[in-house]
Order: C-alpha cells, then structure tokens, then sequence
C-alpha cells in the first residue's frame, strides 16, 4: 500500500519539477541571439512562444495539484471507529503505520479502555505515544501490538501524539 506522506511528496516533486522545466524553457535564447546580434530592443512585452505540450503538462499539473490541496483540506476526513466493549473493557486495535488508524477513537467514560497499537512504521517519530491527559507515555516495538489501558473519568476530547508530537490521534470520551 502505498503511504499517503510517499504520494502526496511525489505529486509535490513532480509539480516542482513542471515549473522548473517550463522555466528553463521559456528562457531559453532564440536562435537568432546566439550569432552575437543582440536582440532588438524594444519598450513593451514580447509573448514568449511555447510548445503546447508544455503548456498543457504545467497546466494539467496545476489543476491536479490545486484538486488534491481541495481534497485534503476539505474532504479527506479522519476515520472514527467506536470501542468494542468485550468483558468489561472498552478494545480497539491502531495501526500505526505513517499515523494513526484509526485516528479518533470514541469509548464510554467510566470504564476501562485498551488500545492496542501495532506499529508497522519503522520511522523514529512513531517510536513512542503519548497521552498528555492521562499521564501516559509508552515505547512501540516495531511489529509488535501493544497495548495500553486507563479509564477515563470525564466526558471530552484527549489527544494522544507522537514522540515528536507530529503525528495526532484523538479520544473522544462520552
């Protein structure tokens, strides 16, 4: 599968690198600078001609990129996956792998809960969770689930973060 980080860094790679061609391009000299004429002089714009092919590639390029900006912004959507209670304890299993899957949890206040992470991503950022709230911070063994239980008391929303505090994930307690 790919990650989400991987595809949305090749997009902006490649939008960078439409820019930069049609750039060189457009300045490029025309062959009749090159003999040591200088060209003429003259008081207002002068269109520069490109291959429409090029026009088309940057064009289309920047269409795609402005769409998946609107996307991610506006309708990409966090998953939300209610706990499972199972023998008086509130379950849910999070992937971490590039963040949190899923991302927001929503369990009952008053019982136990147990999240069981199963981190798969070997980057360092997601070596740890932390829940600032409960006064947690637990180490995640590559491909190993493990799990971490408390009870929350109040009804409310608890976010839990990253070792580095890039990555977020949130509880909403009811």
């Amino acid at each position: 599968m790919l990650k989400k980080a991987t595809f949305f860094g090749t997009l902006v790679g490649l939008g960078f690198l439409l820019g930069a061609i049609s750039g060189a391009i457009a300045a490029e000299p025309e062959m009749g600078t090159m003999n040591g004429n200088p060209p003429p002089q003259v008081n207002q714009f002068q269109r520069i001609e490109q291959h429409p092919g090029h026009r088309i590639a940057v064009t289309l390029g920047g269409l795609g990129l402005i769409g998946l900006e609107l996307w991610w912004f506006l309708g990409s959507k966090p998953k939300s996956r209610q706990a499972t209670a199972a023998g008086g304890i509130q379950e849910v299993t999070v992937t971490v792998d590039g963040g949190y899957e899923p991302s927001q949890i929503v369990v009952r206040a008053g019982q136990p809960v147990r999240l069981n992470f199963d981190r798969k991503d070997p980057s360092s950022c997601l070596e740890a969770v932390r829940f600032p709230d409960f006064r947690i911070a637990q180490d995640l063994p590559l491909n190993q689930v493990t799990p971490i239980e408390f009870t929350p008391e109040k009804p409310g929303s608890y976010e839990f973060t990253c070792g580095m505090n890039m990555f977020r994930g949130m509880i909403e307690v009811r």
